[in-house]
């Protein structure tokens, strides 16, 4: 354990966003901030408001990032500026100060802890590739398939993943003939059906939709999030049980118990406020409780997804379990939330590391890849 300051790994630790999840990143960066080891690691936070601007904070504003009488947090625009960069020192953090980069820091790597677009797509993956600098999670790729629900289903079927049946609208086709879409849907999927944003996460713009008359105001409201839009044939009667992945970089990945969210009323779904407001009352239940040869699945089929996307670092699998046992992939996140409601470090303490581990964990991962600029 590290006890001399010029001992500590420089920690970039990247929130917010531009995305409708921005405030879900705030509370995945105060739960990050409140596990993680600061006799190890010095912590420097980049807040990236809504208009995409970055700002400095430091880690007693990022652990102050709760949610306060029901109201969500989120990056402040009187925090100083920030600048990351690049020269031939390295890569530093620095304030912006009008046409001055004054208070430089040295970044070894970077946690960012975004969801969502400009974030969880490969677009901040990119500028960290592009800095050579080494980050926690995905790449460039695997972000962007991962995020892009269309394409997960497209990967996965061509890898023999087993998944939901599915039904892709694109924005020209639905501008130009609706009726021939909900025609083809009902016929194709049959109802009920989830109605989502390709590129969308935290259950934003989701609906579940019964019939036909429905269907063509589910998919607007989609629209609002993404104009491409995903519709799937619903898994009827099946458990939602979820599976994390931790490792690649040259180490065989594993994967977790499993997790299973267990909603009070029947006629929800894991929606945005159901996953971070507590008074929707959910029951995460970990492990899920599954026959043992079918967490076993889980786990396979979830070591199949994360290796068939090209993941690295860490993933939470979605799954859907059928009465029978038979298991399908519902989505992958390649940055879950880490609040704590989150599922992903909730299952991997039952599996045998708890939170600072985890995070450990995540950041020697990082640090192992090579950045792309020495490639």
């Amino acid at each position: 354990m590290a006890s001399d300051t010029a001992d500590l790994i420089n920690v970039a630790v990247i929130f917010g966003g531009q995305s409708n999840e921005h405030e879900v990143s705030c509370l995945t960066a105060a739960g990050v901030l409140g596990a993680i080891d600061q006799t190890r690691y010095r912590v420097h936070g980049i807040g990236i408001d809504k208009s995409g601007l970055w700002h400095r904070y430091s880690v007693d504003e990022i652990r102050a990032l709760q949610i306060v009488d029901g109201v969500m947090p989120s990056i402040g625009a009187d925090h100083p500026l920030a600048e990351l960069f690049r020269d031939a020192g390295g890569v530093h953090l620095a304030t912006l100060d009008e046409d001055r980069l004054t208070a430089r820091e040295p970044i070894d790597v970077a946690f960012p802890l975004m969801h969502g677009a400009y974030a969880e797509d490969g677009t901040v993956q990119g500028k960290l590739e592009m800095l050579g600098l080494k980050y926690v999670g995905c790449g460039v790729t695997s972000s962007a398939l991962g995020m892009d629900k269309e394409y997960t289903h497209t990967v996965l079927e061509a890898a023999g993943v087993p998944t939901a049946a599915w039904v892709r609208v694109g924005r020209d086709e639905w501008m130009r003939d609706p009726d021939a879409i909900v025609a083809r849907i009902g016929s194709q999927l049959g109802y009920p059906v989830f109605v989502k944003p390709a590129r969308g996460g935290s259950s934003v713009g989701i609906s579940r939709v019964t019939g036909p008359d429905s269907l063509a105001a589910a998919i607007d409201a989609a629209r609002l999030v993404d104009p491409k839009v995903l519709v799937e044939q619903a898994v009827v009667g099946a458990r939602e049980v979820e599976c994390g992945i931790l490792g690649g970089d040259g180490t065989a990945p594993r994967a977790s118990h499993t997790g299973e969210i267990v909603m009070h009323t029947e006629d929800r779904f894991y929606d945005y406020r159901a996953k971070y407001l507590p008074e929707e009352q959910v029951d995460l239940r970990v492990p899920a409780g599954l026959e043992p040869q079918v967490e076993r699945r889980v786990q396979e089929l979830a070591l199949q997804c994360f290796t068939a996307l090209d993941c690295e670092g860490l993933a939470r699998v979605d799954t859907f379990v059928l009465p029978d046992g038979q298991v399908l992939i519902n989505e992958i996140n390649t940055m879950p939330g880490f609040t704590k409601f989150s599922m992903y470090p909730n299952m991997w303490r039952a599996s045998g590391i708890d939170y600072p581990e985890l995070i450990d964990q995540l950041i020697a991962l990082a640090l192992s890849r090579p950045a792309t600029v020495l490639r």
